[in-house]
């Protein structure tokens, strides 16, 4: 497993502007990226009855995790089942490759199949959706501005136009109806493996901008 370290700044409009400009003189964009280089991402977080995921991040638990399924720009071709774990302060993501059927069978909660599938996570998401009767939730809409730095592996993200789905769970909707998060949040996101080059360090420096525990999920659901 390959542990990263990860920083969230909750940002404003002029910051992210900054940004924007000085991370296109330094970093390169991400390849996957549209022509503007960014590209839209909805995810379906799961929580079980209690808001265990949910209130494990608001009291800053170290060692939690979330399950949730994702898309790109709408591309009902390319469905992740994603566990994204904290231990002791580092990140690791992991993921499984759903099938749009396999998909609608979760959210349906059709999951049976699970068990038998093969993949590790599957395998963990049926126990968990047995056992601690984790659910699809809340799904969360931003919009993703990439950018790439070699040295350190560094993958720098800037995230606008949050938006929640309320409670729907219809994830293949681009129509979807959506509401803004409050103030029209922007949330830096700053991923590394062992080291954090000083030069990039520099790039995010923001007037003082200390990090926060802002959380795209927790910020979706107080409109429950």
């Amino acid at each position: 497993m390959n542990y990263r370290h990860e920083l969230k700044h909750y940002i404003n409009y002029m910051d992210y502007l900054v940004l924007k400009s000085r991370l296109s003189l330094t970093a390169r964009p991400d390849p996957h990226a549209g022509p503007n280089g960014a590209y839209h991402i909805r995810s379906l977080y799961f929580d079980n009855y209690q808001d265990k995921a949910l209130t494990e991040k608001i009291n800053g638990v170290n060692n939690r995790e979330k399950f949730r399924i994702r898309i790109y720009n709408h591309n009902q071709e390319l469905i992740r089942l994603e566990k994204k774990s904290k231990q002791n302060g580092l990140c690791i993501k992991e993921d499984a490759i759903l099938t749009k059927e396999q998909c609608l069978q979760i959210i349906q909660g059709k999951n049976s199949w699970m068990k038998s599938s093969g993949s590790p996570l599957l395998i963990e998401l049926y126990v968990k959706m047995k056992n601690q009767l984790l659910r699809p939730r809340t799904i969360v809409d931003y919009t993703r501005l990439p950018f790439i730095y070699k040295p350190g592996n560094v993958r720098i993200t800037l995230d606008y136009n949050i938006r929640t789905g309320l409670v729907s769970t219809d994830i293949f909707n681009p129509s979807l109806s959506t509401v803004p998060i409050p103030d029209k949040a922007i949330l830096l996101e700053v991923k590394y493996d062992a080291f954090l080059p000083d030069i990039m360090r520099d790039m995010i420096e923001l007037w003082n901008r200390q990090a926060s525990s802002f959380s795209k999920y927790a910020a979706c659901r107080m409109y429950d």
